[in-house]
């Protein structure tokens, strides 16, 4: 970075004490010397300024590509902090903040020929407003992997215990309940109006399959459960 010294810095404050010394006539018709606050801003170059910055913006908006511009998922979080969203989610689910929004992006981008994951790692702030930062293809698809992995395993854990017998009817139910709430909220939250006819519905679909599955699992238990001692058979609870 330059010091300003030398002849020219030198000519150049030489000019300024000049044109500081020149005294401005009274009654001008309004020419070069206006007798006004030399530290005021030039109201032509301040204009000049503002159209520039006007005009970088619109080049910029034309940059990003118009589903970008049109889409509106997370836009109820408008101003919301990553740190805030991640722990809302690390409190109520296995996954992160940054692996919903890219696991969602990565569905809703999704393409006869794949995932457009360049176009959603280089236009992830203007997808997600608690995303400050852009990210790589490969970061993309590595967010969407770990989101697939947790759900699978946060399945395998779930089915396990409602196969297992550990829980009753009743309970399942209120646990079905209590998660239902927290995935309803997060489709809210990304801009998916739910009619309570829908929800209703959804809810007895939901508990209809659980009775299912724990009847079957019953089945199965009842099946391998034998008295160590007489090798009775024991039958699956009703």
């Amino acid at each position: 970075m330059s010091d300003n010294t030398g002849p020219a810095a030198d000519d150049a404050e030489r000019t300024g004490d000049a044109a500081a010394d020149r005294v401005p006539s009274e009654g001008g018709d309004g020419g070069e010397a206006t007798g006004g606050d030399p530290t005021a801003p030039d109201e032509d170059a301040a204009a000049e300024d503002a159209t520039d910055g006007e005009n970088a913006a619109a080049e910029d908006a034309t940059d990003v590509p118009r589903d970008v511009q049109k889409y509106e998922r997370f836009q109820k979080m408008d101003g919301a902090r990553y740190e805030r969203v991640n722990e809302f989610l690390r409190d109520r689910t296995y996954i992160t903040a940054r692996e919903w929004a890219i696991a969602r992006l990565c569905a809703d981008f999704r393409t006869e020929t794949g995932v457009e994951m360049t176009k959603i790692g280089e236009n992830l702030p203007e997808l997600v407003p608690f995303m400050t930062d852009t990210y790589t293809p490969q970061a993309v698809n590595q967010a969407r992997y770990s989101f697939e992995e947790k759900v699978t395993k946060a399945g395998a854990t779930f089915l396990y215990g409602a196969m297992s017998g550990f829980f009753t009817a009743e309970d399942l139910d209120e646990m079905m309940y209590e998660v239902t709430e927290v995935a309803k909220f997060l489709l809210e939250v990304e801009g998916v109006d739910l009619a309570v006819a829908d929800e209703l519905e959804a809810e007895d679909k939901i508990s209809e399959v659980m009775r299912d599955v724990r009847a079957s699992s019953a089945d199965l238990r009842g099946e391998e459960v034998r008295c160590p001692e007489c090798g009775h058979v024991h039958e699956p609870e009703e």
